[in-house]
């Protein structure tokens, strides 16, 4: 995104937050950020801290260093371009919301629906969209009373997937083929979160599009479909997802009959409502054939050049600036 988004319309402040929390300001460099697999980018602590506004009634930026405090002039708008908890759950959203600064995305409530899958997928289903069969149990349940939780588990069949309540990026997922494999799977995933998520394998296809707030009180607007074609991995992981890893292919636009597709974007429109509705989304589905069952609703899909959200906005005929500019316009719209 440091690299696509038009200078010419904006000035970039780079806010990075380092392991333990501190906003420090980044060098305005994107190859110091691009995806490389022998060494991921970090936010190192240099020594910087961001000073936030102390009230709404200034969108000031400061920056403290070695050479004592500057302004960084005023906020229009922020982008949280972060994944995961304190990142898409509604944390930084709030802080900004106390600050008064816009900022692209999902709010407050529709962020931490979107990170909490057991919730989301309560809300989906009660919305009349249709969700993969699941089972969210606790380390606690499962101690207290295995054999019924076991029963519930084992009633969605194989294979199931497991993964962490509010995580993101395929991390602490796994796949289960035979159930001796299911509590090495459920000990990876409760490394990452206490409520984890068992669910049902769908036979079918990976399929996923992209959804944008409307303009002026308009209908969401949906990309064509992406499909994830895994030939050579049990399922599409974080290495495939950042670092191109082989054994997967991102298709778009993938092949669909145009009522297919149709329908694929009239439920990806409704998810993004029952959500919230704000910014942005990239709604996953499975896809068997007949029926279309959304997997996850991703209010801060990835942003790299392999990533599917940019890929079917362009293959919808906008540019990678122009998705940017996008958001940011959204954000300012929005307040």
């Amino acid at each position: 995104m440091l690299r696509a988004i038009d200078r010419e319309r904006y000035r970039v402040i780079p806010v990075g937050v380092t392991r333990t929390g501190a906003f420090v300001l980044e060098d305005d460099d994107p190859d110091k950020f691009a995806l490389d697999p022998e060494h991921l980018p970090e936010v190192a602590d240099n020594g910087t801290r961001i000073v936030w506004p102390d009230s709404t009634l200034t969108r000031e930026l400061k920056v403290t260093d070695a050479a004592g405090t500057r302004s960084l002039g005023d906020v229009d708008v922020v982008l949280p371009i972060l994944h995961g908890r304190f990142g898409e759950d509604g944390t930084i959203q709030g802080h900004l919301e106390l600050l008064g600064i816009p900022y692209a995305g999902g709010g407050v409530l529709m962020s931490a629906l979107g990170m909490n899958k057991h919730v989301a997928k309560r809300v989906l289903k009660a919305a009349g969209v249709p969700v993969v069969p699941w089972v969210a149990v606790r380390r606690a349940d499962l101690a207290r009373q295995r054999d019924l939780w076991e029963r519930r588990i084992r009633s969605l069949g194989l294979p199931v997937f497991v993964k962490p309540n509010q995580a993101g990026s395929s991390v602490g997922v796994s796949k289960v083929s035979a159930w001796d494999e299911l509590d090495s799977a459920l000990d990876v995933a409760f490394a990452e979160d206490s409520t984890v998520l068992v669910e049902q394998a769908i036979v079918g296809r990976e399929v996923e599009c992209g959804v944008l707030q409307g303009r002026d009180g308009a209908p969401p607007r949906v990309s064509v479909a992406g499909e994830i074609v895994v030939s050579g991995r049990e399922f599409y992981d974080f290495e495939a997802k950042y670092l191109d890893a082989p054994g997967v292919d991102l298709v778009c636009p993938a092949v669909l009959h145009e009522g297919e597709l149709a329908e694929m974007q009239r439920i990806a429109a409704q998810a993004f409502e029952a959500i919230g509705g704000e910014g942005l989304a990239r709604v996953d589905f499975f896809f068997t054939g007949t029926e279309f069952y959304v997997n996850e609703v991703n209010t801060m899909p990835g942003f790299t050049p392999i990533s599917m959200f940019p890929k079917c906005w362009i293959a919808s005929g906008m540019t990678y600036p122009e998705l940017i500019s996008e958001l940011i316009d959204t954000a300012l719209a929005r307040g």
